[in-house]
Protein backbone atom coordinates (compact mmCIF):
# COMPACT_ATOMS: atom_id res chain seq x y z
CA UNK A 1 0.00 0.00 0.00
CA UNK A 2 1.32 3.59 -0.90
CA UNK A 3 1.92 5.69 1.79
CA UNK A 4 0.59 8.48 -0.19
CA UNK A 5 -0.20 8.99 -3.97
CA UNK A 6 -0.85 11.82 -6.46
CA UNK A 7 -1.54 12.64 -10.13
CA UNK A 8 1.02 15.26 -12.06
CA UNK A 9 -0.53 17.41 -14.51
CA UNK A 10 1.04 15.13 -17.11
CA UNK A 11 -1.53 12.63 -15.59
CA UNK A 12 1.25 10.75 -13.88
CA UNK A 13 0.33 8.52 -10.34
CA UNK A 14 3.07 9.52 -8.12
CA UNK A 15 3.27 7.09 -5.32
CA UNK A 16 5.44 7.31 -2.17
CA UNK A 17 6.23 3.96 -1.08
CA UNK A 18 8.68 2.07 1.37
CA UNK A 19 11.58 1.54 0.49
CA UNK A 20 11.57 -2.17 1.50
CA UNK A 21 8.52 -2.71 -0.15
CA UNK A 22 8.02 -5.03 -3.09
CA UNK A 23 7.14 -2.41 -5.30
CA UNK A 24 10.79 -0.45 -5.09
CA UNK A 25 12.85 -3.04 -4.63
CA UNK A 26 10.99 -4.22 -8.28
CA UNK A 27 11.19 -0.88 -9.89
CA UNK A 28 14.84 -0.40 -8.58
CA UNK A 29 16.16 -2.99 -10.78
CA UNK A 30 14.01 -2.87 -13.62
CA UNK A 31 15.25 -1.22 -16.94
CA UNK A 32 13.68 1.63 -18.29
CA UNK A 33 9.93 1.06 -18.68
CA UNK A 34 9.80 -2.26 -18.65
CA UNK A 35 8.26 -2.92 -15.14
CA UNK A 36 4.69 -3.02 -16.25
CA UNK A 37 2.13 -2.82 -13.18
CA UNK A 38 -1.70 -2.15 -12.08
CA UNK A 39 -3.10 0.11 -9.34
CA UNK A 40 -6.07 -1.22 -7.99
CA UNK A 41 -8.17 1.26 -5.58
CA UNK A 42 -11.64 0.40 -4.47
CA UNK A 43 -14.07 2.74 -2.86
CA UNK A 44 -15.82 2.34 0.26
CA UNK A 45 -18.87 3.86 1.91
CA UNK A 46 -18.08 5.57 5.03
CA UNK A 47 -21.20 4.76 6.33
CA UNK A 48 -22.95 1.96 7.20
CA UNK A 49 -25.12 0.68 4.45
CA UNK A 50 -25.61 -2.66 2.43
CA UNK A 51 -23.19 -3.08 -0.45
CA UNK A 52 -20.63 -0.71 0.80
CA UNK A 53 -18.14 -0.64 -2.27
CA UNK A 54 -19.33 1.97 -4.60
CA UNK A 55 -16.84 1.17 -7.31
CA UNK A 56 -13.38 0.05 -8.29
CA UNK A 57 -10.86 1.45 -10.48
CA UNK A 58 -7.81 -0.18 -12.49
CA UNK A 59 -4.73 1.69 -13.42
CA UNK A 60 -2.39 0.01 -15.86
CA UNK A 61 1.21 0.99 -17.00
CA UNK A 62 4.58 1.52 -16.41
CA UNK A 63 6.45 1.80 -13.44
CA UNK A 64 9.60 3.69 -12.50
CA UNK A 65 11.47 5.23 -10.09
CA UNK A 66 11.29 9.20 -9.62
CA UNK A 67 15.04 10.15 -10.22
CA UNK A 68 17.20 13.19 -10.67
CA UNK A 69 15.35 16.59 -10.91
CA UNK A 70 11.67 15.30 -10.96
CA UNK A 71 12.63 14.07 -7.45
CA UNK A 72 11.83 17.25 -5.46
CA UNK A 73 8.96 18.24 -7.89
CA UNK A 74 7.03 15.53 -7.45
CA UNK A 75 8.08 15.46 -3.73
CA UNK A 76 6.36 18.75 -3.37
CA UNK A 77 3.12 17.66 -5.45
CA UNK A 78 3.18 14.66 -2.62
CA UNK A 79 3.58 17.23 0.27
CA UNK A 80 1.01 19.61 -0.91
CA UNK A 81 -1.83 16.58 -0.09
CA UNK A 82 -0.52 16.46 3.26
CA UNK A 83 1.84 17.97 5.64
CA UNK A 84 5.58 16.11 4.93
CA UNK A 85 5.30 15.39 8.97
CA UNK A 86 2.05 13.82 9.41
CA UNK A 87 2.70 12.41 6.15
CA UNK A 88 5.16 10.04 7.58
CA UNK A 89 3.99 10.06 11.30
CA UNK A 90 7.47 11.28 12.61
CA UNK A 91 5.51 14.57 14.23
CA UNK A 92 8.43 16.75 13.07
CA UNK A 93 9.10 18.79 10.73
CA UNK A 94 11.14 18.04 7.54
CA UNK A 95 14.01 20.32 5.84
CA UNK A 96 12.51 19.84 2.46
CA UNK A 97 10.50 17.51 0.58
CA UNK A 98 13.70 16.12 -0.61
CA UNK A 99 14.01 14.76 2.52
CA UNK A 100 11.27 12.18 1.94
CA UNK A 101 14.34 10.29 0.29
CA UNK A 102 16.67 10.07 2.56
CA UNK A 103 18.22 7.30 4.95
CA UNK A 104 20.72 5.45 5.62
CA UNK A 105 21.50 2.33 3.11
CA UNK A 106 18.43 1.57 1.45
CA UNK A 107 16.13 4.65 1.03
CA UNK A 108 13.43 4.81 3.69
CA UNK A 109 11.22 5.85 1.25
CA UNK A 110 10.63 6.05 -2.33
CA UNK A 111 8.96 7.94 -4.95
CA UNK A 112 7.46 5.82 -8.03
CA UNK A 113 5.72 6.82 -10.97
CA UNK A 114 3.18 5.02 -12.98
CA UNK A 115 2.93 6.17 -16.47
CA UNK A 116 -0.76 5.19 -17.35
CA UNK A 117 -1.63 3.85 -20.50
CA UNK A 118 -5.05 2.23 -19.70
CA UNK A 119 -7.83 3.00 -17.06
CA UNK A 120 -10.44 0.89 -16.22
CA UNK A 121 -13.73 1.64 -13.96
CA UNK A 122 -16.82 -0.06 -12.14
CA UNK A 123 -18.36 2.28 -9.79
CA UNK A 124 -22.29 3.99 -9.16
CA UNK A 125 -22.48 5.17 -12.60
CA UNK A 126 -21.35 1.95 -14.36
CA UNK A 127 -18.51 0.51 -16.23
CA UNK A 128 -16.42 2.03 -18.91
CA UNK A 129 -12.64 2.69 -20.02
CA UNK A 130 -11.40 5.96 -18.94
CA UNK A 131 -8.93 7.98 -21.35
CA UNK A 132 -5.81 8.68 -19.94
CA UNK A 133 -5.82 11.99 -20.94
CA UNK A 134 -8.98 12.54 -19.28
CA UNK A 135 -7.37 12.10 -16.19
CA UNK A 136 -4.35 13.93 -16.66
CA UNK A 137 -7.22 17.00 -17.27
CA UNK A 138 -9.33 16.35 -14.69
CA UNK A 139 -10.22 18.41 -11.54
CA UNK A 140 -10.36 17.40 -7.66
CA UNK A 141 -13.75 17.48 -6.90
CA UNK A 142 -14.35 20.35 -4.30
CA UNK A 143 -16.35 18.16 -2.00
CA UNK A 144 -14.61 15.27 -2.12
CA UNK A 145 -12.00 16.06 0.52
CA UNK A 146 -15.05 16.52 3.39
CA UNK A 147 -17.39 14.16 1.74
CA UNK A 148 -16.72 10.75 4.78
CA UNK A 149 -17.35 13.64 7.19
CA UNK A 150 -20.05 15.07 5.78
CA UNK A 151 -21.93 11.46 5.00
CA UNK A 152 -21.19 10.42 8.78
CA UNK A 153 -23.25 14.10 10.06
CA UNK A 154 -25.92 13.42 7.47
CA UNK A 155 -26.48 9.74 8.34
CA UNK A 156 -26.14 10.46 12.31
CA UNK A 157 -28.07 13.84 12.67
CA UNK A 158 -30.41 14.35 9.82
CA UNK A 159 -31.64 10.59 9.00
CA UNK A 160 -35.08 11.87 8.89
CA UNK A 161 -34.43 14.59 6.39
CA UNK A 162 -32.69 12.15 4.31
CA UNK A 163 -35.70 9.91 4.66
CA UNK A 164 -37.80 13.00 3.60
CA UNK A 165 -36.22 12.96 0.15
CA UNK A 166 -38.73 9.63 -1.00
CA UNK A 167 -40.85 12.47 -1.65
CA UNK A 168 -39.09 13.84 -4.45
CA UNK A 169 -39.20 10.33 -6.01
CA UNK A 170 -42.84 10.87 -7.50
CA UNK A 171 -44.71 7.28 -8.54
CA UNK A 172 -41.66 4.99 -6.92
CA UNK A 173 -42.53 4.23 -3.48
CA UNK A 174 -40.31 4.45 -0.76
CA UNK A 175 -41.70 5.25 2.18
CA UNK A 176 -41.43 3.24 5.24
CA UNK A 177 -37.88 2.20 3.64
CA UNK A 178 -34.56 3.25 5.57
CA UNK A 179 -32.78 5.78 3.85
CA UNK A 180 -28.68 6.23 4.08
CA UNK A 181 -26.45 8.97 2.17
CA UNK A 182 -24.40 6.84 -0.01
CA UNK A 183 -22.32 9.42 -2.03
CA UNK A 184 -21.76 13.35 -2.16
CA UNK A 185 -20.12 15.75 -4.90
CA UNK A 186 -20.56 18.64 -6.59
CA UNK A 187 -23.17 17.46 -8.63
CA UNK A 188 -25.63 16.28 -6.00
CA UNK A 189 -26.23 13.80 -3.87
CA UNK A 190 -27.22 9.58 -3.59
CA UNK A 191 -29.16 7.95 -1.24
CA UNK A 192 -29.34 4.06 -0.78
CA UNK A 193 -33.33 3.64 0.10
CA UNK A 194 -33.61 -0.46 1.28
CA UNK A 195 -36.08 -2.16 3.71
CA UNK A 196 -38.62 -2.64 1.34
CA UNK A 197 -40.40 -5.37 -0.62
CA UNK A 198 -38.73 -3.96 -3.90
CA UNK A 199 -35.25 -4.95 -2.28
CA UNK A 200 -33.48 -1.57 -2.37
CA UNK A 201 -32.11 1.24 -4.75
CA UNK A 202 -30.40 4.05 -4.93
CA UNK A 203 -31.61 7.43 -5.91
CA UNK A 204 -29.54 10.41 -7.14
CA UNK A 205 -30.55 14.41 -6.51
CA UNK A 206 -29.12 16.62 -8.73
CA UNK A 207 -27.91 20.29 -7.45
CA UNK A 208 -29.58 23.29 -9.59
CA UNK A 209 -25.85 23.70 -10.16
CA UNK A 210 -22.27 22.42 -9.55
CA UNK A 211 -21.15 23.47 -6.17
CA UNK A 212 -17.82 25.24 -5.42
CA UNK A 213 -17.03 24.92 -2.02
CA UNK A 214 -18.72 24.38 1.38
CA UNK A 215 -21.25 27.18 1.57
CA UNK A 216 -22.35 26.25 -1.80
CA UNK A 217 -23.11 22.98 -0.68
CA UNK A 218 -24.93 23.90 2.34
CA UNK A 219 -27.18 26.01 0.02
CA UNK A 220 -27.94 23.48 -2.00
CA UNK A 221 -28.40 20.58 0.79
CA UNK A 222 -30.91 23.68 2.38
CA UNK A 223 -32.33 23.62 -0.87
CA UNK A 224 -32.82 20.59 -1.71
CA UNK A 225 -34.38 19.80 1.91
CA UNK A 226 -36.75 22.13 1.43
CA UNK A 227 -37.58 21.03 -2.30
CA UNK A 228 -38.44 17.47 0.15
CA UNK A 229 -40.68 18.97 2.26
CA UNK A 230 -43.04 20.88 0.61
Amino acid sequence: MPVARTVTPDGDVILLVSGESAAARAAAHAQDDDLTAVIEITDVAPVSVPHRIRGRAWLAGWLTPVRGDDRPVCAALLAERRPVGELLGLGESLDSPADLLRGGGRPAWMMLRLEVGEISVDDLWGAEQVDPDDLAAAEPDPVSPHEAELLQHLHAAHGDRIGELCGLLGAREARGMSAVPLSLDRLGLRVRFSGGAAGSFDARFDFPEPVADICGLRRAMRTLFAAASH
